[in-house]
């Protein structure tokens, strides 16, 4: 049976640039009970820019939280239940503009959002293409994500990069060494359209910490659009693993 709905909103016009990564970097961050999940034995961070719409929390629109802007660095893994590999997200950072969304979000799911000045823009260009730009203020500089986005749209292909990026319906969230947070998220499977002149300008050190650097400040090894939809989030279970050694192996 499915677990009570937490979060029911629009998320819109998601830019994902994805930047190839050292696996070492992430070891801090992997939950128990988890793998990293790779595309093709590469190790992928996600820097992703998107939409809140008509958002309700625990069936409540609440004011001036409705609308908004959020920007996460997220990585996949795998999850094994027993009977099946659930694939789920990582997020190592979330950025939003509203302050409650960081209290609920961090001590109901072990989150770790951070509220900032933010905004966004979407600018067409011709008939073609939209540019489309998130933002927000870090020690009073702009930091961005962006690109220029094709305005033809495509069902995602299965066995492409697409869906690797795109079709992970789990989230985790590390509590402890022995304890992680899982939850569902619920969608449509979302159109794609390609992404050309990709930007990120940010101070990745003091974001996500010098380890993060090199690879966020190199060019991404790839950049997808996607369209949105509706989406449903649960409420989380904790995962508990046994780390008690083996009794052969006590001394």
């Amino acid at each position: 049976m499915a677990k009570m709905q937490f979060l029911k909103a629009q998320w819109k016009n998601l830019l994902m640039l994805n930047y190839e990564v050292d696996p070492e970097i992430l070891k801090p961050y992997l939950p128990a009970a988890t793998v990293l999940d790779q595309w093709q034995r590469k190790t992928l961070v996600s820097m992703v820019g998107f939409m809140f719409l008509d958002t309700h929390v625990l069936g409540v629109k609440w004011p001036f939280h409705i609308n908004f802007e959020e920007v996460n660095l997220r990585f996949y893994v795998k999850h094994f239940d027993g009977k099946e590999w659930k694939r789920g997200a990582v997020f190592v950072s979330e950025i939003v503009p509203k302050s409650l969304i960081v209290l609920i979000a961090n001590n109901l799911y072990k989150e770790h959002y951070r509220a900032l000045p933010m905004r966004h823009s979407g600018i067409r260009m011709g008939d073609n293409h939209t540019k489309f730009l998130y933002e927000w203020k870090l020690k009073g500089i702009s930091n961005k994500p962006g690109g220029t986005v094709s305005n033809n749209f495509e069902t995602i292909k299965p066995g492409s990069p697409e869906e690797f990026i795109f079709e992970h319906y789990w989230g985790y969230n590390g509590l402890s060494p022995a304890k992680t947070m899982e939850y569902q998220v619920e969608h449509i499977s979302w159109q794609v359209a390609n992404v050309n002149n990709p930007i990120f300008e940010a101070d990745v050190s003091e974001l996500y910490g010098e380890k993060f650097a090199p690879f966020l400040k190199a060019k991404p090894y790839s950049a997808f659009f996607a369209n949105g939809s509706d989406i449903n989030v649960r409420i989380g279970k904790k995962i508990v693993v046994d780390l008690t050694p083996p009794k052969s192996l006590l001394p």
